[in-house]
């Protein structure tokens, strides 16, 4: 399920906007004034598809919209109530499929500091904060002692706070597990691990450069990849004899197939071995003599298929590096970036080694940017990305789009994003959707 269209009414107090979704080349830019909105309206996306009403109540608006693409849509309504002088949030959700007689609802409830569905020790993982009481921190930056409703207010969104307290129904899970979001916000180069954190593991770091935390997690991925070859290798291997036997009166290939499908596997595996994925051996590699018998045609034939098999394996991951490899040493001067299973990604620079936290911080944002693209967002995703021309040099800004656009045919991605930058959007206007800085009165209402 895809979303056409947003329209936020109200939003600050001031402003009514509409976002028609570029369906057809799949990114849509938003751009305005400073204040206008185009970071909140990013954020209200992503808090409600991440179900995160906490997050959601720190943005006022009166009411969002959202419709799909199956002429659904969803409605969302902020309700304020006074409780002891103080003002809570609540929203009122309402969901309709086009062939439902009326629509669904619910309503959040608010939420409850004593009823939380996790431990209070998450807290102790965020570096600006010393626990001095059971329920009290004080803010080491600013000598602050907080409340737990303060720090809920200052750094709720780098907590767990999914309301997952609050019983959901069986339409609103639907909606979410619908509609894949990944917000890339403009605080990108830290990596908050806080969001996954066992409490349990005090040994586990909060933070750590986001360059270092994805280097770390792409050789897991190729690890985990090669333990996958290896174990399909072993399938393959035991079952090898019989399938050989029940070969033998199989119709064997021609020396020339023979040829050409050899040749066939040893360019994937050169090109495996060039970006990564596999390390060389020394063995020389294999020639057919025209002058073979049936049954070594029947090995062979069988030995083909199962390398292809293995080597098939690597092909989403390998093309993902291959684009990734290529933007990257396309960008970075006098650097070169290489894979390993190891290290995950590492640069070299006149010969010598250069770890990805000694970028300059446009390349680690560029990196970034390029990693969560490829490797972290999930087909048909929508993707958020807030201000991608920050720290990068106007000749990069201008080919960002274009990168982009090559990224969106691989993984099949929606992408939303929000900029200042004419150089960034350089010939494409004709992707933008301007927020005005006055009320616009061009709001859709998609219950009428």
């Amino acid at each position: 399920m895809r979303i056409t269209e947003i329209c936020a009414r109200n939003l600050f107090g001031i402003f009514n906007h509409t976002v028609t979704m570029k369906l057809d080349e799949r990114i849509t830019i938003i751009h305005g004034k400073n204040g206008v909105g185009k970071t909140a309206l990013l954020r209200i996306i992503n808090s409600l598809f991440t179900l995160n009403f906490y997050e959601l109540s720190k943005i006022y608006f009166d009411e969002l919209k959202i419709k799909f693409d199956d002429c659904s849509y969803v409605r969302v309504n902020q309700i304020n109530q006074v409780d002891n002088i103080k003002i809570n949030k609540n929203f009122v959700l309402n969901y309709k499929k086009q062939n439902w007689s009326e629509e669904k609802q619910f309503e959040t409830k608010v939420l409850d500091l004593n009823t939380l569905d996790f431990s209070l020790s998450i807290i102790e993982t965020l570096p600006q904060l010393e626990r001095i009481s059971l329920r009290a921190w004080v803010n080491l930056d600013t000598n602050e002692i907080l409340t737990l409703e303060d720090v809920f207010e200052n750094f709720g969104n780098l907590l767990p706070i999914t309301s997952n307290y609050i019983k959901k129904p069986d339409w609103l899970q639907e909606l979410k597990d619908s509609i894949n979001i990944r917000f890339i916000e403009s605080q990108r180069l830290l990596n908050l691990s806080t969001h996954n954190i066992n409490p349990k593991l005090e040994q586990q770091p909060p933070m750590m450069l986001s360059v270092a935390a994805y280097a770390n997690e792409l050789s897991g991925l190729i690890k985990a990849k090669l333990a996958e070859y290896g174990s399909l290798s072993q399938s393959l291997d035991k079952t090898f004899p019989i399938r050989l036997v029940q070969q033998t009166n199989a119709k064997s290939l021609t020396f020339e197939e023979l040829r050409q499908k050899l040749s066939t596997l040893e360019e994937k595996r050169s090109y495996l071995i060039s970006i990564g994925l596999l390390e060389k051996d020394n063995y020389p590699d294999f020639e057919v003599q025209e002058q073979i018998d049936d049954s070594t045609k029947q090995v062979l034939s069988i030995y083909i298929d199962d390398v292809d098999k293995k080597l098939s394996l690597f092909e989403d991951l390998a093309e993902r590096i291959n684009i990734f490899k290529g933007i990257i040493n396309q960008r970075f001067s006098y650097k070169q970036l290489n894979i390993n299973k190891e290290k995950g990604f590492i640069f070299n620079r006149n010969g010598s080694s250069l770890s990805p936290d000694n970028l300059s911080s446009g390349e680690q944002h560029e990196l970034i940017m390029l990693y969560e693209l490829l490797f972290k967002a999930k087909p048909n995703a929508l993707i958020l990305i807030d201000e991608p021309e920050l720290s990068l040099h106007v000749e990069w800004q201008v080919q960002f789009l274009r990168d982009l656009q090559k990224i969106t045919k691989v993984s099949e991605l929606d992408v939303l994003l929000a900029t200042h930058s004419p150089d960034l959007i350089h010939d494409r206007w004709d992707l933008t959707v301007e927020l005005k800085e006055y009320k616009n009165n061009n709001y859709s209402d998609v219950s009428a």
